[in-house]
């Protein structure tokens, strides 16, 4: 019984690494020699296993020579994007920079940004998205400055049965990720304050370029074509 169980765990991380690998080949097309890129949460091997989804996309098009930079959103209140993704593009050799949530907005309107990748952790049948919180204004502001956005997610991930993201349940975190936050070792909110948490939000369809699978990259309209990647 312990083996059949560690061959069968062994069976889907290796699933898993083949299937983000298509991805990222599939996502590194979108992106062109010399490219900035906005980076939401943490998407890579950590997230993962050994590759990533949208952090395999642009470690893929590093890997394939070409010269890429990335802005690291630091992705509050939990910070992944600075913790994390930061790390990992140490490890790949990739120009970075780290950047707080409300700057992407300044360099995709002063042009200084030419693409946005993110992941998602459940995607409904329309193409609206759930992840991180703060992966709605991030694509707000690309699409009011004509940036294309991308989530990259493999088919596991897409819901057929949910119409639209409005049916996708958000969960609310502990109120100390805010409150919590230091600066210069004391509390930066007052004692008695108290605070919100949504650990994610939904991003609508139409804020999207694309959506990357394993299966290739979905486009508008997303309710006809996600249908033809997703294998029921």
């Amino acid at each position: 019984m312990r083996a059949a169980i560690l061959t069968e765990a062994q069976n889907l991380a290796d699933e898993d690494v083949a299937i983000n690998k298509r991805m990222a080949e599939h996502g590194a097309a979108l992106i062109n020699d010399g490219d900035t890129i906005i980076h939401h949460c943490n998407t890579g091997a950590l997230a993962t296993v050994d590759w990533g989804t949208a952090l395999g996309v642009i470690r893929t098009a590093h890997e394939q020579g070409k010269k890429i930079h990335v802005l690291v959103d630091e992705t509050r209140p939990r910070l992944q994007g600075a913790r994390l993704t930061a790390w990992e593009l140490e490890q790949y050799g990739i120009p970075y920079e780290i950047i707080s949530d409300n700057m992407s907005g300044y360099f995709l309107k002063a042009g200084k940004a030419q693409k946005v990748f993110f992941g998602a952790d459940r995607v409904a049948a329309n193409g609206d998205v759930a992840n991180k919180i703060g992966t709605y204004m991030l694509s707000l502001a690309a699409k009011d400055n004509n940036v294309p956005a991308y989530a990259v997610v493999p088919t596991s991930t897409v819901d057929l049965s949910l119409a639209h993201g409005g049916l996708i349940p958000i969960e609310e975190r502990n109120t100390d990720e805010v409150l919590g936050i230091q600066f210069q070792g004391e509390p930066i909110a007052p004692k008695n304050a108290k605070a919100r948490n949504p650990a994610f939000d939904v991003t609508p369809n139409r804020l999207l370029s694309g959506i990357v699978t394993e299966n290739g990259v979905v486009y508008p309209p997303f309710d006809v074509n996600l249908k033809k990647v997703v294998k029921e």
